[in-house]
């Protein structure tokens, strides 16, 4: 479930996006051989790249990269990567390799973001780069997370919010709902039975915010509980 959730919470139309602490590798660096020749010069360039970046700390261990050394289109290898969801793509052709520098993309933004730096300036400011990475992926699912979370203490409100309006074809509606719970199991399965929602969890403060009526029953009520359907 624990899986689930890193994948729907930061997941895109591509993939997966690993968040950097729990990625099993941080680093993908991608050999771009036009040529056969090119493999002997390349190839090495990129193992120095490799180790300068292991060399590295992050969350304290060593970034972990991998050299893709698979002797497949470029194109499809880094579209496999992307897919993956590993939070650094590196690739290095032979116009990187003659200006000692590298071609950086980042999984948290746009393939059109990718940009040239010097492979040691890469190497030493790649921890700073996962933090980075790390940090915007947090919170642009906390911003995602509080849009789509509604306080609601009126029934109907509660049924419109979880009720399409083209029941046929479900436009994109709900998300969580900050309500007052009795404690109920019957209201429990009445708010299940009628529009399959159920309790996701009680927050902690959930009893920080005054006692108002139930959303199924309108008996006063402690607790405000998150409500929200599974799927």
């Amino acid at each position: 479930r624990l899986i689930g959730g890193m994948i729907m919470a930061h997941g895109d139309d591509d993939g997966m996006i690993m968040p950097p602490r729990l990625a099993p590798n941080q680093v993908a660096i991608l050999p771009i051989l036009r040529k056969e020749e090119d493999r002997a010069l390349i190839l090495p360039y990129c193992e120095e790249v490799a180790a300068k970046v292991r060399a590295q700390t992050y969350e304290g261990k060593a970034v972990d990269v991998i050299v893709d050394t698979r002797d497949i289109n470029a194109g499809e290898k880094g579209w496999n990567w992307v897919k993956k969801g590993i939070p650094l793509i590196v690739e290095v052709g032979p116009r990187d390799m003659e200006n000692n520098s590298v071609f950086v993309g980042r999984r948290d933004q746009s393939r059109k973001e990718r940009y040239g730096q010097h492979r040691d300036e890469f190497a030493a400011g790649v921890a700073d780069l996962l933090s980075d990475i790390q940090d915007s992926l947090l919170q642009r699912a906390r911003a995602f997370r509080d849009e789509h979370t509604h306080v609601i203490g009126v029934w109907d409100d509660f049924l419109a919010f979880f009720t399409p309006q083209n029941k046929e074809k479900p436009e994109i509606h709900g998300g969580f709902a900050l309500s007052h719970w009795c404690g109920s199991s019957a209201c429990e399965d009445k708010i299940n039975d009628e529009l399959s929602v159920t309790i996701r969890c009680i927050p902690f403060d959930s009893q920080e915010h005054g006692s108002a009526p139930c959303i199924a029953c309108a008996t006063e009520s402690k607790d405000r509980v998150v409500f929200a359907k599974s799927y």
